[in-house]
């Protein structure tokens, strides 16, 4: 795969077209006496989806985010960009991890509802996150995709105050009514959550 941003779709917008994509509020709460402070968000690519594919949304507020759907594109980066960016495909996810180099795109703000999950109540409570990658070919699986994207899960999950577990951080096959089988059997749980918890 390139290697280079703009076969990705390119770097974020300046910041006063979009605030920066996935970036740590400016003015969030702090972490309470005795709790370390919120991890900060890797650096992400802001690489819209089409308006098509998600429902603009106001979370947390209309919707409590309380889970992190791991997934796997099943294609590469650059043919599951253009699937988000197409606007009869209707699905798009929060963000997608690049295997060769960890890069992080983002297509939906966290606030809306990515079309990721096949279930209306998980899609509204859950930031999707894609891999590239099939979930048979495990060699997709990277160090550097294991630590982008563990990194953007540790610094979801301490935006959103959802607990580093499996409970909360779970597979697209765990989604109730799901058809799917990803990330599959080479997703390696236990290192995963070694590197959010880390």
């Amino acid at each position: 795969m390139a290697g280079g941003a703009g076969a990705r779709g390119g770097a974020a917008p300046p910041a006063a077209a979009a605030p920066a994509a996935g970036a740590a509020p400016a003015t969030g709460p702090a972490a309470p006496a005795g709790r370390r402070a919120a991890v900060a968000y890797p650096p992400t690519h802001w690489i819209p989806a089409s308006t098509s594919n998600y429902t603009v949304a106001s979370r947390p507020t209309q919707y409590s985010v309380e889970y992190v759907v791991i997934h796997v594109t099943q294609e590469t980066f650059p043919d599951a960009r253009d699937i988000f960016q197409n606007p009869a495909k209707k699905v798009s996810a929060h963000y997608m991890v690049a295997s060769a180099d960890g890069y992080i795109g983002q297509f939906v703000r966290e606030k809306d509802v990515a079309w990721h999950a096949g279930n209306w109540d998980y899609n509204t409570r859950s930031i999707g996150i894609e891999h590239e990658g099939w979930v048979d070919r495990p060699a997709y699986f990277t160090d550097a995709l294991y630590a982008a994207s563990a990194a953007l899960t540790a610094a979801v999950c301490d935006r959103y105050g959802i607990p580093k577990t499996r409970a909360h951080i779970i597979a697209h096959s765990e989604v109730p009514g799901a058809t799917h089988t990803d990330p599959g059997r080479y997703w390696d749980w236990a290192r995963y959550l070694d590197l959010v918890n880390a």
